[in-house]
């Protein structure tokens, strides 16, 4: 068996196990479906063995595929990270953040403003998107860090919990609620409600709280932004709960929130990363400020 397999074959061999088809394969490789065909062909001929079952319209792996597939992550992450560590230390930092758009627009200004301060040769990218994709970003290294809320079930990726944050109910000026000195889920359950799509966790949140509660929100509109549901409130489509860190940039004064009595909804926020994958200092001081960002906003939630 002839041993000189080279990192362009794998790479192609990974991108046809994945797609299982050659032609989406070679599009996302921007080759032409030959090339790919014959590298695949040229890489079974090396190993003596098929990779792939060909079957209508997709390939398959075979045992020994499966096999490679495992290796060749394996050899390309270990290729990568090498890289990335010997050049740490030479090149201008870079750090690729991920955040759920429930988070990004409150907590990440001041964050990344109090870093780039302190760290002005580090440039962050920020990848703002849902939770389920930033979990996959993050497992194949597209990623390296990213500030998510709990609950997360995700392996080999790390979760480490920051702060807990208050849900509050909000509502439009003149509503009945905002008379009542003391508001309890129950009191709100009969009233139109305005939630995020169920696409976002915090949507979860809040319903996971609602049922504790025994208490099921009549939803009249679902969107994608929370800035929207500020708007339908404020335009009396219905009452809305939503983060503490969006009442805190929340200049309208068309809109009020309250906390509720008794059991609070909260969230937790969390930062991942993949342990597995090479952290270069840039990232390490990254999350180190962003612990020290945490502390600094429950402290200042538990004064307000």
């Amino acid at each position: 068996m002839r041993t000189d397999l080279d990192f362009q074959s794998l790479e192609l061999f990974i991108a046809l196990a994945r797609t299982k088809n050659f032609t989406r394969a070679a599009a996302e490789m921007n080759l032409s479906q030959s090339a790919l065909s014959r590298s695949i062909q040229k890489l079974e001929e090396q190993l003596g063995q098929p990779l792939f079952e060909r079957k209508p319209r997709e390939v398959v792996l075979t045992d020994l595929g499966e096999l490679l597939l495992e290796r060749a992550k394996e050899i390309l992450k270990l290729v990568e990270d090498t890289f990335s560590e010997l050049s740490d230390a030479t090149r201008r930092g870079r750090i690729r953040l991920g955040a759920i758009p429930t988070i990004a627009p409150y907590f990440l200004p001041r964050l990344l403003g109090s870093f780039a301060d302190k760290h002005p040769e580090v440039s962050v990218l920020v990848q703002e998107d849902t939770t389920e994709t930033l979990i996959k970003r993050c497992a194949q290294g597209e990623i390296d860090l990213a500030i998510v809320a709990l609950p997360i079930i995700a392996k080999y990726l790390e979760i480490e919990p920051l702060f807990d944050e208050e849900l509050l109910l909000v509502l439009p000026v003149g509503h009945p609620l905002a008379e009542m000195k003391a508001i309890t889920v129950e009191d709100v359950g009969n009233y139109p409600f305005v939630m995020l799509n169920e696409a976002h966790c915090l949507s979860e949140n809040i319903s996971s709280f609602c049922r504790r509660q025994s208490v099921q929100p009549v939803t009249v509109e679902r969107t994608s932004q929370l800035t929207t549901v500020q708007e339908l409130v404020a335009l009396d489509h219905g009452v809305s709960i939503v983060p503490e860190m969006a009442r805190r940039i929340d200049l309208s004064e068309r809109r009020l929130y309250r906390s509720f009595s008794g059991e609070k909804p909260i969230r937790t926020v969390a930062l991942m990363w993949n342990a597995y994958r090479y952290q270069s200092k840039a990232v390490a001081a990254l999350m180190e400020h962003a612990r020290t960002q945490a502390a600094c906003f429950q402290a200042s939630s538990s004064e307000s």
